[in-house]
């Protein structure tokens, strides 16, 4: 991946840039901040650049046999460490048993969360978390042993590794207090407070910003060609993640169903049509129960936006174009009185469905809570 093709962040790539040129490469380097800001693709252009045969003054060259293998991410030189999912026909899994899924990924896009990687390699079934286990530290060692094939530097990224397990990390450290020459770590976080203190302490940290709402906008208008109004609305929810960007995009469909489910739901429960809520709760049972509880989450993220409305703040309310037309509104409504009960309410109602709850009655007994909280924000 080239530096060009990252995302914003132009002060971060002009830092590694003068870092390889100055001939001060850490060899282990720490990529921490909010998800989506492009830590991963950070990464991924960095290691491409310290091994590309003829750099450019600000970037890889694109065209050696380094970047060209760097671009399919099948440099010998190239290891990645992720989180995987242990089953009862793979009680050791390694990164290296997923590395197909991996590229395929990688390919598609380098913006992605933890969710959607294990949503790629989970069996049907399987709801177990994903993890970075003792085992891995094994291969982590083997590969590292080896000498370099074709690059200057073996670059092994290491992402998500506030998920690796204490036996892991504790094997890691050893690697990192005695590092193997010309070796390179890349690991990328969202969490770095939950890895242990002495990795820390081995890191030369750099902490990546949130993107800003032009780059996420300029990236929505140019790399997927959206209208700039309908840019603008989903980079204000996107709240400068390119994950959050893309996640509207794709959800533009479920968004537009949860909105008018949602409509439907408070007008029916200011209007006490308890038969209208019925049919509205058999329509919601019928749809799958993911897409249930994404319902409910979206639900609770409305109304915490059309409580803050009410602090006439626009520059800290979060709603598209269509959410907000119904908002400036409803808002009035939702309120002290109410705002934390509704929010509980859809909340727990998630919980039951998580847990395998009956969906009609689940859903009757929010219709009736809320037929109440918003009585309540009325007479306020």
């Amino acid at each position: 991946m080239l530096f060009e093709q990252v995302v914003g962040q132009h002060n971060i790539k002009q830092s590694l840039v003068r870092m390889v040129k100055e001939n001060r490469v850490s060899h282990s380097l720490l990529f921490s901040g909010a998800e989506g800001n492009g830590k991963l693709a950070i990464a991924l252009a960095f290691a491409q650049y310290i091994n590309c045969l003829n750099p450019k003054e600000n970037d890889s060259c694109g065209t050696c046999s380094s970047c060209i293998k760097y671009t399919k991410y099948v440099h010998p030189d190239l290891h990645f460490v992720f989180p995987v999912i242990k089953s009862n026909s793979d009680k050791n899994p390694v990164s290296s048993g997923y590395l197909t899924q991996w590229r395929e990924l990688l390919n598609e896009t380098p913006y992605f969360a933890l969710g959607t990687w294990l949503n790629k390699i989970r069996k049907e079934g399987e709801n177990k978390q994903g993890a970075i286990f003792a085992s891995e530290s094994t291969e982590i060692i083997k590969k590292l042993s080896l000498k370099t094939f074709e690059g200057k530097y073996k670059v092994m990224i290491i992402w998500m590794p506030e998920k690796m397990n204490e036996a892991t990390s504790n094997k890691l450290l050893k690697i990192l207090e005695e590092p193997l020459g010309n070796t390179v770590f890349i690991m990328v976080s969202n969490q770095p407070d939950q890895m242990i203190s002495t990795i820390l302490s081995r890191t030369q940290q750099l902490k990546i910003p949130r993107l800003s709402d032009e780059e996420v906008e300029g990236f929505l208008t140019s790399n997927k060609g959206l209208p700039s109004a309908e840019a603008k609305g989903i980079t204000k929810v996107a709240n400068g993640s390119i994950i959050d960007a893309m996640e509207q995009i794709k959800m533009s469909e479920d968004n537009q169903l949860f909105l008018d489910l949602f409509i439907r739901v408070m007008r029916l429960s200011y209007a006490r049509k308890v038969g209208e809520l019925m049919k509205w709760v058999e329509e919601v049972s019928r749809l799958p129960r993911e897409l249930q509880r994404n319902f409910l989450n979206y639900a609770i993220a409305l109304i915490r936006e059309n409580y803050i409305m009410n602090f006439k703040r626009q520059e800290i309310v979060y709603l598209t174009p269509e959410q907000m037309a119904f908002s400036q509104k409803f808002s009035p409504f939702i309120n002290d009185v109410n705002a934390m009960i509704i929010a509980e309410d859809f909340s727990l109602a998630d919980s039951h469905i998580g847990q395998n709850g009956n969906s009609k009655i689940v859903l009757f007994d929010l219709g009736l809570k809320l037929i109440i909280s918003i009585k309540a924000g009325v007479e306020v």
